[in-house]
């Protein structure tokens, strides 16, 4: 049993913990129409539902009711994907399913046609060669619709499932499902999972489970017992249930992870991203595409082990997590691919310029797939702009983030059934973004971040994206970043194209440091003229219709929520930190004295040598007492 809790400890529920949802927020903060006290009178005294999809979801006390909207996108994209994939598993079973208040099919055509129509959708046109051979085709199927079992259909496995939330939209919402396991490590937790399958007329599809979530998949392992679709959302990171999920889930499968410990896979803490994901994390711009890669790293890593290997369908960064969708098959000689699909990353600390270095090599002879150690360095030990050294992070996936075929069936499903889910737009305007991304480019700039290091004010992004596309190179956006520039340019060229726009108004070079990343930069000699000369395929589509690809903060204290602490409630710590800190840039530090109201920090620690001269408090019953309150 020790065992099962430490591997556990991730869960958003812990044993005789009552129960809280893992996306918590508090009732104050949620809208009206999702979360209201019911007057049933088959619910509890002060029990409270949340109205979510078509899902309606008790909690215990209305007291202690924390859910949180935002999530409400993880969970119709997940439930958008799982129907698209649903949709072509079933179709080799003779399954077709029927989704609610889906007509035609649409295809949405993102890139532009000689008509400048491309920004359209048009319904799918049938072939209508043979009516009479379709319609008997057609009666072959066998119609699956939500809300019914489909013995033909997919088992589903929600490993960390809470209240039960995503499990029952799973079970309202999406078809051709033949059985879902909502399971949790708490008994409080699998007794709420219970009642509300009951409460939404569910409990022929799902199933509540009380018992460690790896244990769960271990014993799944055999071809009989793998799950098709395996979600795991736990609190902060999912590292130890990789290892069970890649063999729990059945050929071809789906596994859904989401990662929330983004601090960890962002670069703050490397070298516990390395113990976690086995990859090492780096602070840089790029930070939330690498965390996707270094868990594509981690899932690919751990599969080759059981001659398995991962297919990526979908992976997007979202507010504070990241979600991948990825299939997994097996095969012992494509897994000898997967060295080359992994890379390390050189960063320049001073310029922020990176190259990419294959852990592997493989050449193609024919018949035959050669395979060799890859060769390196590819910098030297300084970086050739800036002179500064290098950081060295990875290994990290590098091979396309999403399959483009795949995202598009979804984006047409979602976009032809808008009112389906409250969160189409944001889905619509994610997924354009994902299609028009370079998907052999692995990682990106940040226009600010190229203009802050030569200290030049930031050129405008369509002039930018323009110079490179007359420089003969692609360019695209990113869905991870507002300002990212992912192009197949060298680095070199971006300076370049900097250097050329430094000309309008020069840098004033006696201030620069000569050993500054500025200096050795400007100081270069041009190779390349660019043109600023605004071109109409800068501007891609999603930005041309306006979509809704970077959603503003909806609410305040919006992000992750503290975890369930032992013996009821949530843990403070979390909420009291974001309001001692609430607003501290807002309200900048004018005088020296101010800084009274903070602790000394050496001082904590014994190590403060300036006695009542520090600037800082000293006083630590102050501060016990202020923790108090």
């Amino acid at each position: 049993m020790d065992s099962n809790k430490q591997s556990q400890d991730s869960s958003s529920i812990t044993t005789d913990e009552p129960m809280q949802d893992k996306n918590i927020q508090h009732p104050s903060s949620s809208t009206e129409s999702n979360q209201t006290p019911s007057t049933d009178p088959g619910l509890l005294p002060g029990e409270t539902v949340v109205r979510e999809g078509k899902a309606a979801i008790l909690f215990p006390n209305a007291n202690e009711v924390f859910y949180n909207p935002v999530q409400e996108f993880n969970r119709d994209l997940t439930c958008a994907v799982i129907t698209e994939f649903a949709r072509d598993q079933l179709a080799q079973r003779g399954v077709r399913i029927l989704v609610p208040g889906e007509k035609d099919r649409v295809v949405v055509q993102l890139s532009e046609d000689k008509n400048g129509a491309g920004d359209q959708e048009a319904p799918e046109q049938p072939e209508q060669e043979h009516p009479k051979e379709e319609e008997a085709a057609e009666k072959e199927y066998i119609t699956a619709t939500v809300g019914e079992r489909c013995e033909q259909g997919l088992r589903v496995l929600e490993g960390l499932a809470a209240s039960g939330l995503r499990s029952v939209r799973f079970a309202l919402e999406v078809p051709g499902l033949k059985s879902i396991t909502a399971n949790d490590y708490s008994a409080k937790a699998a007794a709420l999972i219970a009642r509300n399958a009951q409460h939404n007329n569910v409990t022929h599809i799902l199933q509540a489970s009380q018992r460690d979530a790896s244990m769960v998949m271990y014993e799944a392992r055999g071809r009989k017992e793998r799950y098709d679709v395996i979600d795991l959302d736990p609190y902060g990171s999912p590292s130890p249930f990789l290892d069970s999920a890649v063999q729990a889930v059945s050929e071809g499968g789906l596994l859904c992870i989401t990662c929330t410990d983004m601090a960890v896979m962002a670069g703050n803490s490397g070298e516990t991203c390395y113990s976690k994901y086995g990859s090492v994390s780096i602070k840089s711009k790029y930070c939330h595409e690498m965390a996707l890669r270094i868990i594509l790293h981690s899932l690919d890593q751990r599969a080759a082990v059981y001659q398995r290997y991962i297919e990526p369908l979908l992976s997007v960064s979202v507010d504070f997590y990241i979600r991948v969708f990825v299939r997994v098959k097996t095969g012992q000689v494509v897994v000898k691919n997967s060295a080359s699909k992994q890379a390390l990353v050189y960063n320049c600390v001073g310029c922020g310029a990176f190259h990419l270095q294959r852990m592997g090599k493989r050449i193609n002879q024919g018949k035959h797939m050669k395979y060799s150690a890859a060769t390196g360095p590819p910098v030297g030990p300084n970086c050739e702009h800036c002179g500064q050294r290098h950081q060295l992070g990875g290994p990290a996936w590098a091979e396309p983030l999403h399959d483009i075929n795949f995202v598009q069936k979804v984006l047409g499903a979602v976009s032809g059934n808008p009112t389906r889910f409250r969160t189409s737009k944001r889905i619509e305007g994610m997924l354009s973004m994902v299609t028009e991304e370079l998907q052999d480019v692995p990682l990106y700039y940040t226009l600010d971040h190229l203009s802050s290091t030569v200290h030049r004010s930031t050129p405008p992004m369509m002039q930018f994206r323009s110079a490179l596309l007359h420089a003969g190179y692609r360019v695209s956006f990113s869905h991870a970043c507002k300002n990212a520039v992912k192009t197949d340019a060298p680095a070199g060229v971006l300076w370049d194209i900097m250097r050329c726009w430094e000309r309008s108004n020069p840098v004033k070079r006696e201030r620069l440091s000569e050993t500054s990343p500025a200096h050795h930069i400007l100081s270069k000699e041009t190779t390349l003229e660019a043109c600023f000369e605004i071109r109409e395929d800068a501007n891609p589509q999603s930005r041309k219709r306006h979509l809704t690809r970077f959603q503003e903060n909806p609410q305040a204290n919006w992000g992750p929520k503290a975890r369930a602490k032992a013996g009821g409630g949530i843990a403070s710590e979390l909420e009291d930190k974001r309001k001692q800190f609430q607003g501290k840039r807002k309200k900048p530090i004018t005088h020296s004295s101010q800084l009274k109201s903070f602790p000394c920090k050496k001082f904590r620690k014994g190590a403060c040598t300036l006695g009542d001269k520090c600037c800082y408090s000293h006083d630590l019953e102050k501060e016990a007492e202020e923790k108090m309150d």
